[in-house]
């Protein structure tokens, strides 16, 4: 899914730095890559894995036809759903970065989402069919929803879609 609108309109430090791009260790000490879902003793955020934070019927409600695929961005645990020629979706659990870590640029509105104070971020000028919401799930967590527009047009359809993931997700925060 492209990353346009996080690498464009988000400066968010850690939580968006190279989606995900690290250098890759040599050798024998090169770590093997943990599965994206939670230890079994993890709390608040770290108990979620992104990938079950849709059930199939909510997955159904948003337009996505299939289970999406976990990936690292950043130090963000994330999963990537993909409906070609429709839209993408992106949910990064961050545990490191919260809502007032996060720098966001002109696009961005505090509103809240249920129980959580979030921020949602488009540049409805550009039009370019890219929105995210933010979660606070702690003083130092966030979650982060990204739609992205196969076509790249039509942001007001974006921001809609990403609320309404949002407003399932939320209740599953800590």
């Amino acid at each position: 899914m492209a990353r346009r609108m996080a690498a464009g309109a988000l400066a968010a430090g850690a939580l968006l730095t190279g989606c995900g791009a690290q250098a890759a260790p040599t050798g024998s000490d090169a770590p093997t890559v943990a599965a994206a879902g939670p230890s079994p003793s993890a709390t608040g955020l770290a108990a979620l894995a992104p990938c079950e934070l849709l059930t199939p019927v909510e997955r159904s409600t948003v337009g996505l036809t299939s289970a999406g695929t976990d990936k690292a961005i950043g130090s963000g645990r994330a999963c990537d759903w993909t409906e070609t020629g429709t839209f993408g979706l992106t949910i990064t659990l961050e545990d490191a970065a919260g809502l007032d870590d996060l720098q966001v640029g002109k696009g961005g509105g505090k509103t809240t989402v249920g129980e959580h104070q979030a921020i949602k971020v488009s540049d409805r000028s550009a039009g370019d069919g890219t929105c995210a919401m933010l979660l606070a799930a702690g003083d130092k967590s966030s979650v982060q929803i990204d739609v992205t527009n196969s076509n790249f047009h039509d942001t007001t359809l974006a921001c809609q879609r990403a609320q309404t993931v949002a407003k399932l997700v939320e209740p599953k925060l800590p």
